[in-house]
């Protein structure tokens, strides 16, 4: 497990400074300091703003788990539709579970060996 954090982490720091590479690689007028490292993973170190925090860490109309990050380098977890997935999975469990033991119990009671 401190093998898979210590990966992350370097990880991070690898797209973080290629993030700041790339912004600076660019003339002065063109940097936005904002956009993807490699195409892919998103950075963004423009100063916050309410509207951008709440269109990604609360933006419950959408279906996307992961936005891009406010500020920083990656991605942020878009609260409600966690939220609503986790539970999602949870009430399946349950249901699938609930009908294994049902099952089970029958099976006791009716005396079958057989799975």
């Amino acid at each position: 497990m401190r093998d898979l954090i210590g990966t992350a982490r370097t990880l991070f720091w690898v797209a973080l400074i290629a993030a700041i590479y790339q912004e600076l690689r660019k003339p002065p007028e063109e940097r936005t300091w904002h956009g993807r490292v490699l195409g892919s993973i998103p950075y963004d170190f423009r100063v916050p703003t309410l509207d951008r925090l709440r269109e990604a860490y609360w933006d419950p109309e959408t279906d996307r788990v992961f936005s891009e990050r406010v500020f920083g380098v990656g991605w942020a977890v878009n609260i409600p539709v966690a939220a609503r997935k986790i539970s999602e999975i949870v009430s399946h469990y349950a249901d699938a579970s609930a009908r294994l033991r049902a099952d089970a119990q029958s099976k006791l009671r009716r005396g079958d060996d057989e799975p």
